[in-house]
């Protein structure tokens, strides 16, 4: 899943080439994933691929792990890439990868393209009126790229969840831009167990947690600014201390590193450096 710190490198990437540049045709290859809010044809709305052939994207914008691209005539696609979504801005000429889902024509003679393998995520098109029918775009808290929380403030968002830290980190309520990959790091940072209750956090650990969420992440815009480049369609995580380490050793002790499946997820982390017991919830 692409998160905040990977969503930054792209926009950034894509600014200086998308904006000022015309889409003369898309085409959605596979169902499912594009969501047409300005109305299907079959029910007597606007075609997709008419509707926004001929519109100047004129801006590109990130809130949490969506992209925003705004089009002329009060047009946006709205990008939530979730599992396994990306981007590419590639030739037209280039190959079209099986898991390709849309592909944008622009004027340039380059193409946008998503996909999706897995097809889980959702590309929305709509109006600009719309975006509060979109759930996940509304109900997010501020992002954790932006100028970090006071510690009171962290402390005072947090006072609503009750559940386990690495579902609260993940929810997007706190902080959004953070998936499985940055909550396994942030946790790990903070010497925190993922599952610990949140309403069990001691007093340093609150601190721990807050100075993680906010560094872990700025860290990783850092290394990507150099290691993604033109490849924004590569998930660059092979930097991650545990986050995908499964059987490793630990960077901090030499502990094998665990990798845990509960609700739906994996969870990467050091029994050693971030103690703590299933048993304990």
């Amino acid at each position: 899943m692409p998160e905040a710190p990977d969503l930054v490198v792209i926009r950034e990437y894509l600014l200086p080439r998308l904006v000022g540049d015309e889409i003369t045709g898309a085409t959605d290859r596979k169902p499912l994933v594009l969501r047409n809010m300005v109305g299907l044809a079959s029910e007597g709305g606007l075609n997709f691929g008419a509707d926004i052939a001929d519109r100047r994207v004129e801006s590109l914008d990130r809130r949490g792990k969506l992209l925003i691209i705004g089009l002329a005539g009060d047009r946006e696609l709205i990008i939530s890439p979730m599992l396994t979504g990306g981007l590419m801005w590639c030739n037209a000429s280039a190959k079209v990868a099986a898991s390709t889902v849309l592909i944008f024509e622009m004027q340039s003679g380059m193409h946008l393209r998503y996909f999706d393998q897995k097809k889980m995520g959702q590309v929305y098109y709509l109006s600009t009126g719309q975006r509060g029918e979109i759930i996940r775009l509304e109900n997010q808290a501020a992002d954790v790229i932006d100028e970090p929380f006071s510690l009171d403030d962290f402390k005072l968002g947090l006072k609503p969840f009750h559940g386990e830290v690495k579902g609260v980190l993940t929810r997007g309520r706190l902080v959004s831009g953070i998936g499985n990959a940055y909550a396994d790091e942030i946790l790990y940072e903070a010497r925190l167990y993922p599952f610990k209750k949140v309403t069990r956090l001691t007093a340093y650990e609150l601190v721990s947690l807050h100075r993680a969420v906010y560094s872990v992440p700025a860290k990783a815009v850092r290394v990507l600014r150099e290691r993604v480049g033109a490849k924004i369609h590569r998930k660059v995580r092979d930097f991650l201390k545990v986050h995908g380490k499964k059987n490793d050793a630990c960077p901090r002790c030499g502990n094998t590193i665990t990798a845990i499946t509960a609700n739906r997820r994996e969870t990467n982390y050091c029994r050693h450096c971030q103690p703590g017991s299933l048993l304990d919830k």
